[in-house]
Formats: C-alpha cells, structure tokens, sequence
C-alpha cells in the first residue's frame, strides 16, 4: 500500500508571529496548495488522514480530508521535533490500508534519510518544499520499499 507524506503548506513567517508556534497558521498561498493537494492526490488510495497537532499542518490537510470524507486525526508523532523511532512506527502501522500524512520540514527529511539507510532509494537530492508529497509505497508487512517525490501544487 502506500503512505503519502505531505510537508505542510506556507505558512505566516515564524519569526513574525508572536504566540505558541503551535497555532501559526497558513498563510494565504498556503491555502492555495492546501486546496492543490486535493488534485495531487486525486486517485490516491488511503483511508486515514493523520496530522501533526499543529494548525498549519491541520489546515492544510482540511480540503482534502473534506472532499473524501475523512476525519483529521491529530498525531505527536508527526509534530516539529518527533523521534524518529515514533514517526516510523506510524508509518509501518498505517502502511497496510494507506494514509495521508502531514507533517514538517524536520521530519520528512529524517525519515527519507531512515528509508535511505535501508536501502530505499530516494534519488540524489531529496527535496521537501512546503506542499510536497513523498510517496511511500510499502510491502506487506508495512516497509517502505520505493519512495517517489511529488513537487507542491502551484501557489
């Protein structure tokens, strides 16, 4: 099956916003890509959406979990900071049915680099711009085993 990572939309500038990093929302491009997910991932098999708790990653899988029908389900293990260890443990748990993933700019490149380092090839120069999506398509017992990137819908 597949677990498709998406690296939150464009947010407000972090050093201009004042309160909890955790409510910084998406910025007005941002809800542009977040709306453009809808078609990146048109025909995408997956039956959860899991977010990190943070409101620009919530946002940005919004349309998207709106148009197929699905709950947001708020996880730690894809917020800013997470440990590796959590992080894969979701992916192997979600990987049998499919799954939207959203999380941040310090996890999806420690996680591609985990894949890399098991023998998954994630090309030269892995990139993650706000609105990417990683493909991860797995084997049956829930290992990553090709990965393929998506560049973010336009802004």
């Amino acid at each position: 099956m597949t677990v498709y990572l998406v690296r939150h939309g464009k947010a407000g500038e972090r050093n201009a916003w004042k309160d909890d990093d955790v409510l910084r929302p998406l910025s007005g491009r941002g809800h542009v890509q977040a709306r453009g997910l809808v078609d990146v991932l048109d025909g995408a098999q997956f039956d959860r959406v899991l977010s990190s708790p943070y409101v620009r990653c919530m946002e940005t899988v919004v349309p998207l979990a709106g148009l197929r029908g699905v709950a947001i389900e708020p996880v730690d293990a894809l917020a800013e900071g997470a440990p590796l260890d959590d992080s894969v443990a979701l992916v192997r748990k979600h990987a049998v049915n499919g799954a939207v993933f959203c999380t941040h700019g310090d996890i999806i490149p420690m996680l591609l680099e985990h894949y890399a380092t098991h023998g998954v090839d994630v090309g030269p120069s892995p990139q993650w711009p706000k609105g990417s999506t990683w493909v991860l398509e797995t084997d049956n017992t829930g290992e990553v085993i090709a990965s393929r990137y998506l560049p973010p819908p336009p802004d």
